[in-house]
């Protein structure tokens, strides 16, 4: 059974992200975006070292906006250089895509 709260949408978008690694030391890297949902994405292609609870910008084409680090994946596995990300705004519309719209036109994502 999923334990996903909400549907996902797979996606390939492009981002750039920045912030401070897990050293507190600033970093910033293209990166895209596997999927999205009403509160969050997946990153990939991410190289830096990181830590869940920390804040990292992205952005996409002129849009940016705050994330929460929620999910690493594990290094040495295929999930390496994945990163689970929580909006910390829910007024931004980052993505030009509306996942709820998605997943109710596909039947649930």
């Amino acid at each position: 059974m999923d334990r996903r709260r909400q549907q996902r949408v797979f996606v390939d978008l492009p981002v750039r992200i920045w912030g401070m690694d897990a050293h507190s030391r600033p970093f910033s890297q293209p990166a895209s975006v596997r999927s999205i949902s009403g509160r969050g994405a997946t990153l990939q292609g991410v190289d830096v070292q990181l830590k869940p609870g920390q804040i990292v910008d992205v952005q996409y084409g002129r849009a940016k906006a705050q994330f929460r680090i929620v999910w690493l994946g594990k290094q040495g596995t295929e999930m390496q250089g994945e990163v689970g990300v929580e909006s910390l705004s829910a007024d931004t519309l980052l993505w030009d895509v509306d996942p709820l719209r998605c997943a109710t036109a596909t039947g649930r994502g």
